[in-house]
């Protein structure tokens, strides 16, 4: 089962990428789009999403929980992303819709654009849920 601490964005490539190993460098990441399997290097400024968050008005919000959100309006992929992504007030009425507290100054188009695109790209790689649990409740559950 993949996590949201396993997926990272990297500066300069677009998409997302799944870590596949972290014992030796480089580090091997997996596209989530294509599959394809590429080094990544010390110098390549790498992050993960789950230490991601985005500017509300009551402070900032963990992408999981964003995600999660959008998931509740959403369930499985949000289908008209072309075209919310190309008209700036479908963009800002979109991310109105699932997170009504962004702040609208310090959240930028393309922060929302990205939103929506990796929300779709993680869907798509058949991510469940997004908000991590710790073991002990995983394993009450099972």
């Amino acid at each position: 089962m993949m996590k949201l601490t396993d997926v990272i964005s990297i500066s300069g490539k677009p998409g997302l990428f799944k870590l596949i190993n972290r014992t030796r460098a480089p580090f091997t990441a997996e596209d989530l789009e294509s599959g394809r399997k590429q080094p990544i290097f010390a110098r390549d400024n790498i992050v993960s999403l789950a230490d991601i968050s985005i500017y509300t008005e009551e402070g900032d919000k963990p992408l999981a929980e964003v995600f999660e959100e959008i998931k509740a309006k959403y369930p499985e992929e949000v289908a008209d992303e072309g075209t919310i992504i190309a008209d700036k007030t479908k963009l800002r009425s979109w991310i109105g819709e699932v997170l009504p507290i962004y702040d609208k100054e310090r959240v930028h188009d393309s922060d929302i654009k990205k939103l929506l695109k990796w929300y779709n790209i993680l869907r798509k790689a058949g991510m469940e849920t997004f908000v991590v649990q710790d073991d002990q409740q995983v394993a009450t559950e099972e």
